[in-house]
């Protein structure tokens, strides 16, 4: 075998998500059903080898094919659940999707109470791409919070918090948008995503989140997509967004290897 067909060769459930036909997870219950044939023989095991180029796969007796790929944006209302089905019964993001779109998945997550830019898609890989936490790929919030901010809120936030159970949280950069008599809203880029990023960096410092919302990823803004609405994803707005991804990976490296060849740092 040639380091070509070689480099092609992924495990059964992964060919299943690759060719676009579902998630990984949903790829393990095909096969653990044994409905899916690799070429024309039943397999049960999702590691089983498959060279995409070479190997026919098919599901309940149809062919599975490479799909187009879709990338979308969404205007996820407050409430929704980011999931393809909830155990709860509540909403979740796929019931503004049209059934004509082949098999898709969110882009990494909103929580229930989060509102704002949800990307979908069919291609892993650019999904991977977009979610490394390698790329340090900007996601930009406007939060509104139960106080006024002040300069030493900004500075706590751009500083960093420790949470209670001891994740170091902070923003790469914080401003505020505007204020009323009781509250203020703050936009808050960050450029790492850890589970309830923002929520939990404010609460550390007591204080409560009543509305967060996501504008923007990377290049990519929200804009004036009507809430509950989806759209497909410019040609162009594609293209910026993958240069960004590609961007910030050379920047990271450069930063890194700054930091090597600068020698250790002397304490204050």
């Amino acid at each position: 075998m040639t380091s070509t067909h070689r480099s092609r060769e992924v495990g059964l459930a992964r060919a299943l998500s690759k060719l676009g036909y579902c998630s990984r997870s949903e790829a393990f219950e095909l096969i653990h059903a044994g409905r899916v044939r690799l070429n024309g023989a039943v397999r049960r095991d999702p590691e089983a080898h498959v060279r995409l180029e070479r190997d026919r796969i098919q599901v309940d007796g149809q062919p599975v094919t490479n799909s187009a790929k879709v990338y979308l944006m969404l205007n996820k209302p407050r409430g929704i659940v980011t999931t393809a089905a909830d155990e709860k019964g509540r909403q979740t993001v796929y019931a503004f999707l049209d059934s004509s779109f082949p098999w898709i998945a969110p882009v990494g997550r909103l929580d229930k109470a989060s509102e704002g830019l949800l990307l979908l898609s069919n291609d892993s890989e650019w999904a991977a791409r977009v979610l490394s936490p390698a790329t340090h790929l900007h996601k930009t919030y406007h939060v509104q919070i139960d106080r006024l901010a002040d300069t030493k809120l900004l500075e706590a936030l751009s500083r960093g918090v420790k949470t209670e159970d001891g994740d170091f949280l902070r923003g790469s950069s914080v401003r505020i948008l505007r204020g009323g008599s009781r509250n203020s809203w703050l936009e808050v880029v960050l450029d790492e995503g850890k589970n309830r990023h923002i929520r939990r960096m404010l609460s550390a410092l007591g204080v409560e989140v009543l509305r967060l919302v996501r504008v923007a990823i990377g290049p990519l803004a929200l804009g004036q997509l009507p809430k509950g609405s989806v759209r497909q994803i410019a040609t162009e707005e594609k293209t910026a967004l993958d240069r960004a991804i590609g961007d910030r990976k050379v920047e990271v490296r450069s930063n890194r290897r700054r930091s090597l060849n600068s020698g250790p740092v002397k304490s204050a």
